[in-house]
């Protein structure tokens, strides 16, 4: 039956009044889904039309200087750490979270250098995870970047050293850094979100369940969840969201991006357990299939590769959606966030 015959159905059976308010409220849904289906085009078109790889290498240059200015010797006594940290630090890396950061700051009328401070201790934190996560005791691994990792050129002792100074030293830079000219609130606000993205409900306590879910039968999807909600997207959350703090915007616009890079924090780890069963040592800069190898639970283990790659899709679509307000504005991050499942790396 059609939509027209129900409607002369429901006209002779209720009367005028009622096939009238169900018409209104069918063409009130269509209108409706033709603006999401319009809104959600429409961020396609910004994303896709936006030169992603041309923005990337406009804040390479400033973001990498920054990087190795941040770690610097003054006595021969820190050589050795300070080159161990620089070592890490300065390894290469895709920069998505001092990206993500300048772009929230600049999208809420923020400039680079109100956020580079923060987005350079991000990549300290970061780095300082790589560093402790490839340590024998944790995922023992000798690659990273592509290259050798820390603690097999420094030893063991100097690496956990190193991570632990370039932990500490994230904090004071923001604090030190930081243009005068923003409110210390938001400086504060920042430091706060930064400390709690690394702490029992933050990247330590990720890792710790990570650990513990090695091997276990039973680990359920919820629980993968809350590791790599805790483990991977807090910090790109944080990185929004400090960017967002600095650019000026509201609480609420605050709320509105911390839910998009939840999703893309979410988006980026289901990526990299798909790649680490689909691409080579060579194309991921570290070992390939290390988490088949020592049975970590993984989103394609639980949910299979193909169901893997559109949990991946839907967790970007909805990433995208919230950022449907800012417009123009957003074309970074909706690109961004479209890279993060197309990546090879």
């Amino acid at each position: 039956m059609t939509n027209l015959s129900r409607f002369a159905l429901l006209f002779l059976l209720s009367g005028t009044s009622t096939a009238f308010t169900l018409q209104s409220q069918t063409t009130f849904r269509t209108n409706t889904l033709q603006q999401r289906y319009s809104a959600v085009s429409d961020e396609q078109e910004t994303s896709s039309t936006f030169d992603l790889n041309t923005y990337l290498i406009s804040k390479k240059e400033t973001i990498e200087a920054a990087l190795e200015a941040s770690v610097q010797s003054d006595v021969p006594q820190t050589d050795k750490i300070c080159e161990s940290m620089s070592y890490s630090l300065m390894a290469g890396g895709k920069r998505i979270r001092p990206v993500l950061c300048l772009a929230a700051c600049e999208m809420f009328g923020g400039s680079e250098e109100d956020a580079m401070p923060t987005a350079v201790a991000l990549e300290m934190i970061h780095t300082m995870s790589l560093i402790h996560d490839d340590l024998p005791s944790m995922d023992d691994d000798d690659l990273r970047r592509g290259k050798p990792t820390n603690h097999v050129i420094y030893g063991e002792d100097v690496a956990i050293l190193s991570g632990d100074a370039l932990l500490s030293t994230s904090f004071q830079h923001v604090a030190e850094k930081t243009p005068k000219t923003i409110d210390p609130s938001r400086v504060l606000d920042v430091v706060i979100r930064l400390g709690k993205s690394v702490g029992p409900v933050g990247l330590a306590g990720g890792q710790v369940m990570d650990l513990e879910c090695e091997g276990k039968q039973g680990v359920t999807l919820e629980d993968l969840t809350w590791i790599h909600t805790h483990k991977t997207a807090t910090l790109l959350q944080v990185a929004v969201a400090s960017g967002a703090v600095l650019g000026g915007a509201t609480e609420e616009e605050v709320k509105s991006v911390e839910k998009f890079a939840l999703n893309i924090g979410l988006a980026f780890q289901v990526a990299d357990d798909i790649l680490d069963v689909t691409a080579s040592t060579e194309d991921l800069g570290k070992t390939a299939a290390k988490d088949l190898d020592s049975d970590k639970t993984t989103y394609p283990k639980l949910l299979g590769l193909e169901e893997s790659k559109i949990e991946a899709k839907r967790l970007v679509d909805e990433a995208k959606a919230s950022l449907s307000p800012y417009g123009e504005r957003a074309a970074p991050l909706l690109a961004i966030a479209d890279y993060i499942i197309e990546r090879t790396n």
